[in-house]
């Protein structure tokens, strides 16, 4: 029997969200969850349709992209999850989507800005898009790449991973990642309304201005800071 089960189950479960929760069509997205003390994680098999999916297929790679166990071939994005586990220590799951909203940003290749408090509830920056890929890493290893674009745009940034849990890849799409794969496939969620409400907004108004300071403040301490008071704690 696999030492994997639950693992397998965990990634399993936060796969089976993504059509739930509207962020997949056919097979367009991926779920990962990691487990540090073995150094590998769980993610969904290639091309594997969600309706047919089951946990049993669920594929056990090192974060060397290498396959632990399993019979199917890993998601074709395992090299980007691959290399973010192995530089950020502090991830538990990762969450790569084709969302509507979010990657229509990433065509345009924009960050998505900060102007309403929902925004502000979960991080306190704008979501940042990574500039498209340079062709010569486009036509080497991508996929490792990819990872390393991710990487690339938060240390031009400035941005704290803990903090800003998501990103959009220019002209491809959203990625996200979480404490564990629920938290990411929580993320995933509020990455694709906040990015509708930001189109929508400048729709309304194409001069909308971004949330004010305080409320930015406020609005994410009440939720993440030391004084914290929104819901129940532990």
């Amino acid at each position: 029997m696999s030492k994997f089960i639950e693992l397998k189950r965990e990634c399993y479960e936060a796969n089976m969200q993504l059509p739930k929760l509207d962020l997949v069509v056919y097979t367009f997205g991926n779920v990962s969850a990691v487990d540090r003390n073995e150094g590998v994680f769980a993610i969904k098999p290639s091309g594997v349709p969600y309706e047919k999916l089951k946990a049993e297929d669920i594929v056990i790679c090192d974060f060397d992209a290498k396959i632990v166990e399993g019979a199917l071939r890993p998601s074709s994005d395992t090299k980007t999850h691959a290399y973010l586990y192995k530089e950020w220590e502090h991830i538990g799951g990762i969450v790569h989507t084709h969302s509507l909203y979010g990657v229509s940003w990433a065509q345009a290749q924009m960050d998505v800005p900060i102007f309403g408090t929902t925004h502000a509830d979960h991080l306190t920056k704008d979501i940042p898009c990574a500039p498209p890929m340079a062709d010569e890493l486009i036509a080497g290893d991508y996929e490792h790449m990819t990872g390393k674009q991710i990487l690339d745009c938060f240390a031009e940034k400035g941005l704290d991973y803990q903090e800003v849990e998501m990103i959009l890849v220019g002209n491809h799409g959203p990625f996200t990642w979480g404490k564990n794969a629920d938290k990411a496939v929580y993320n995933s969620k509020v990455l694709e309304e906040v990015a509708k409400m930001a189109y929508l907004t400048l729709q309304i108004n194409p001069n909308a201005p971004r949330l004010k300071d305080a409320l930015i403040k406020k609005h994410y301490e009440r939720k993440h800071g030391k004084d914290a008071y929104y819901g129940q704690g532990c």
